[in-house]
């Protein structure tokens, strides 16, 4: 028994340990890759690397996969490297917490549409109104460079194709589908960074730098949420990953002394009881199914996408 309600508890910590990685990575990649070689430039070498690191170590080649396993991870990789680019690009002119707060409706958006009980949404509610009290939504639209805007929406859409069709290749290995998807992810992106950095994209600080982001940022974190989004129906992936602001926040007191409010550390609780309930909700669910007799296998999701 004790070792099934720790397992219930798997997809939570990886999530919490991928968006912990996210945020650190790409605060790094921000600060010093935006200048040498731009957002496009920093896409290219994070995710390319990141292809490169788990090629190296899953060596995906060792499967055979069926025409329609090929199909669902190119659309999952063409999914993961456009979100990647479009929130790259919509950084450099929004503020940080603004293109968070637009790019979570892919994921919202998911959990809302793909619901099918009432109390499904109690975390859903939850989620929204932790994020609306954490980011900076009080900006004057006027002000918002629309070119970002569209970027972070953009964003958003292929988060939420990202998320279903992760679902869809979530039988294979998770390693196999990671490896191969950030690859095609790769082969999206490449050709965007070397147009627009050039060269610069081949010094030494470029690279020795990327290897580092592409670890923390790309590899680690993408691994986690496939291990993830083989326990959890796609609406419990998408509002437990709303965890992504509360951790960030929580990162900038421990290692930037950013001190929060009240407010905001109301915010960072309303996610997190989103978070704890959905899980426990999912895991609920899981039971009813076997019950039921419709559970076929243990890493198989409740609901499909």
């Amino acid at each position: 028994m004790s070792s099934s309600r720790a397992s219930s508890f798997i997809p939570l910590l990886a999530i919490f340990g991928s968006v912990t990685f996210l945020g650190l990575g790409t605060s790094w990649a921000k600060h010093t890759l935006f200048p040498l070689v731009g957002a496009e430039g920093t896409t290219a070498v994070r995710v390319g690397f990141s292809a490169l690191l788990l090629l190296l170590l899953w060596r995906p080649w060792r499967w055979r996969l069926t025409r329609g396993d090929l199909r669902a991870i190119a659309c999952y990789g063409a999914a993961l490297g456009l979100m990647n680019l479009t929130f790259y690009l919509s950084l450099q002119t929004l503020p940080f917490g603004v293109a968070v707060a637009i790019e979570f409706a892919g994921p919202l958006a998911v959990a809302v549409l793909s619901s099918r009980r009432a109390l499904d949404f109690v975390w859903v509610l939850l989620a929204v109104a932790g994020l609306g009290l954490l980011l900076p939504l009080g900006h004057d639209v006027s002000t918002l460079d629309p070119l970002g805007v569209a970027y972070s929406l953009v964003a958003a859409v292929c988060w939420a194709t990202y998320i279903l069709f992760g679902k869809r290749v979530g039988h294979l290995h998770a390693g196999l589908s990671v490896s191969l998807g950030l690859t095609v992810a790769a082969l999206v992106v490449l050709p965007v960074g070397l147009a627009h950095a050039g060269m610069a994209l081949w010094s030494w600080p470029v690279l020795a730098v990327g290897l580092g982001v592409a670890a923390i940022s790309s590899a680690v974190p993408i691994s986690l949420e496939m291990v993830a989004l083989k326990r959890l129906p796609p609406q419990a992936f998408g509002i437990m990953i709303s965890m992504e602001p509360a951790v960030a926040a929580v990162l900038a007191l421990g290692l930037l002394d950013e001190r929060l409010s009240i407010t905001q550390w109301a915010a960072i609780g309303l996610i997190v009881m989103a978070s704890v309930g959905c899980a426990a909700s999912a895991r609920t669910a899981r039971r009813a199914d076997r019950r039921g007799g419709t559970d076929s296998g243990a890493s198989a999701p409740t609901l499909a996408p």
